[in-house]
């Protein structure tokens, strides 16, 4: 049976962060491809949306790969009502379009470090680096990591604009969406995106992890943590429209990154009397944001959460380099009928 870890290869929390010096393992910075600026999309614009027609579907998994500790079950029918949502995570530079237009500074920014994995920090940041996460030593804290310099004070975006954000905390994703004039999703609808129509299967495209040993998603490939062989084409993040959408034209919803949801978690919640069916939230409060999809760090030997039910949470203060979101909205009231969905 597989044990949950509230702390482990999936992300690493600021209240987790333990002063312990690091091993200074040989590491190299992430590698990048040659790509260009992409534009963000209009604010309070829904163009490049994906409308959902909602309805009901069988969220959660009595998997035997799953963590039932993590509250990935029982199967439950829940309904949902029509939305749009991103068919790919927020981009470098749509972040970046948003930080232009508003000043705004990220909690990574003001803390003055984030998490970074430590294969990615370079030779001179890590001779800098005086603490790692006591329990899982391959998330390093380091001084100077932020959405624009993701592996420290000598990286840059540059050449990653359609590469998903990273070390966006859940509130720096929420300051995001409100000047968007969108949200973050609710799990539940997170869930029924993610599954791109399909009934109750482990990824948004099936049981099998590698179809005809075609790579899908942008996971570690290789023994975590030291050594990964990147045969799906990526050490760290994908752009986000890497590898082939789900049954709903969504992009990545398993792997590259994690993305916040807007529920606080719990493992039990669901199972409370209290617990709406329709269009359901997470408690009203808790100490613990929602996140799904898993990122380019899982590995089945370890984390094995880029299932389509896998769960995860952190505070909403934490952020790391494996860490993004993607955002949703409502309908508006169209006056217009001819208005349609874009699956």
């Amino acid at each position: 049976m597989n044990e949950p870890s509230i702390s482990s290869c999936c992300s690493a929390g600021r209240a987790e962060q333990e002063p312990k010096a690091p091993n200074l393992l040989a590491g190299s910075t992430s590698e990048a491809g040659t790509i260009e600026p992409v534009q963000g999309q209009s604010r309070g614009s829904y163009d490049a949306m994906v409308l959902l027609p909602g309805g009901e579907f069988l969220m959660g998994t009595d998997d035997k790969e799953g963590f039932p500790a993590d509250g990935e079950g029982p199967v439950r029918a829940v309904t949902i009502r029509p939305f749009y949502i991103d068919p790919y995570a927020v981009t470098n530079a749509e972040f970046a379009e948003f930080v232009r237009s508003t000043g705004y500074r990220t909690e990574a920014e003001t803390f003055g470090w984030s998490f970074v994995f430590h294969l990615f920090v370079s030779p001179e940041t890590a001779a800098k680096v005086k603490h790692v996460v006591q329990q899982t030593p391959w998330w390093w804290n380091v001084e100077g990591a932020d959405w624009a310099h993701p592996e420290g004070p000598d990286s840059s975006i540059e050449t990653r604009f359609d590469h998903p954000v990273i070390h966006i905390s859940w509130n720096d994703a929420v300051a995001y969406c409100r000047w968007a004039r969108k949200r973050l999703p609710t799990e539940a609808e997170w869930e029924y995106a993610a599954r791109g129509g399909l009934t109750q299967k482990r990824y948004p495209w099936g049981d099998l992890l590698k179809p005809d040993s075609e790579h899908l998603c942008n996971i570690w490939q290789g023994k975590f943590p030291d050594k990964n062989n990147c045969s799906d084409g990526y050490a760290g993040t994908a752009p986000v429209h890497a590898f082939k959408p789900n049954g709903y034209g969504l992009y990545n919803v398993s792997g590259n990154v994690w993305e916040w949801c807007g529920d606080w978690f719990s493992p039990d919640w669901h199972m409370n009397a209290k617990a709406t069916k329709t269009n359901p939230k997470g408690p009203q409060e808790g100490t613990r944001r929602v996140m799904r999809g898993g990122s380019y760090l899982c590995h089945k030997s370890y984390c094995n959460r880029y299932r389509v039910a896998a769960r995860s949470s952190n505070t909403p203060d934490s952020s790391s380099g494996n860490m993004g979101f993607r955002c949703v909205a409502d309908p508006k009231i169209e006056s217009d009928s001819s208005s349609t969905s874009k699956r």
